[in-house]
């Protein structure tokens, strides 16, 4: 196992908020790293930073051992590189399916098979009896499930989760869990980012935790929960 990204030194800037100030960090291959922070402390940006729908205004990143910072989001998703967003974006007016097949296609699956293999991304998933449904009838939850079946459908090395656990509870949110546990089973490296703490910490190998558009802490999620300066971000002085 080995670095598969590095983020060097990002900096981004909107007029003149600084989101990101000096964020570096590295994935490891076949991991689940977790970033976390308060509301604001960039940890959006920094997925749409590294995943190319946003420039950086300095700094690198680097795929693999090639520098990628220039590159546009297609081109990257082409590496094994893909993202779910805060809000799904399915193709509403196609089924579930065709969704997946969609994704699978693009991946190279050959015609004959496509079916067979979107009917299995959709089982992993949980959607496989809203197959042949509209996808614009999903719910919130099915839909980013859906997300999720989307960017597995695209066989990737690389997968950047925004907020995919936001509204789930209970069983969905136990099932959602178990979901990102099977991507690193299947050997893809997952990067999540999540307001649940205590959920994403229950799955993720390593935190990474923004605040004001700094990183103030990494590590283990044990010892991150425990580090003053990520307490005081969370709740404050006291």
């Amino acid at each position: 196992m080995g670095t598969i990204l590095k983020a060097l030194d990002i900096h981004k800037y909107f007029g003149g908020v600084k989101a990101l100030q000096g964020v570096s960090l590295e994935i490891e291959e076949n991991e689940i790293l977790g970033i976390i922070g308060p509301n604001g402390s960039g940890k959006t940006t920094l997925i749409n930073v590294i995943s190319g729908f946003l420039k950086v205004d300095r700094g690198k990143i680097i795929y693999q051992g090639k520098d990628i910072t220039n590159l546009p989001p297609y081109k990257r998703a082409r590496l094994g590189m893909v993202r779910t967003f805060q809000i799904p974006r399915p193709l509403s007016n196609i089924t579930v399916m065709e969704n997946i097949i969609i994704g699978t296609m693009i991946a190279g699956v050959e015609n004959k098979e496509v079916r067979e293999h979107a009917s299995r991304i959709l089982e992993q998933v949980g959607l496989g009896s809203s197959a042949y449904k509209k996808a614009g009838l999903l719910n919130m939850i099915e839909k980013k499930r859906l997300e999720l079946a989307r960017v597995i459908a695209l066989d990737p090395k690389l997968v950047m989760l925004d907020e995919v656990l936001a509204g789930a509870h209970g069983f969905e949110l136990t099932s959602l869990l178990e979901t990102i546990k099977g991507l690193k089973r299947n050997g893809v490296t997952v990067v999540i980012v999540e307001h649940l703490v205590a959920a994403v910490s229950s799955i993720c190998d390593r935190l990474v935790v923004l605040d004001a558009g700094r990183k103030i802490a990494e590590g283990h999620p044990r010892e991150v929960l425990e580090n003053v300066e990520v307490v005081k971000a969370y709740i404050g002085e006291g």
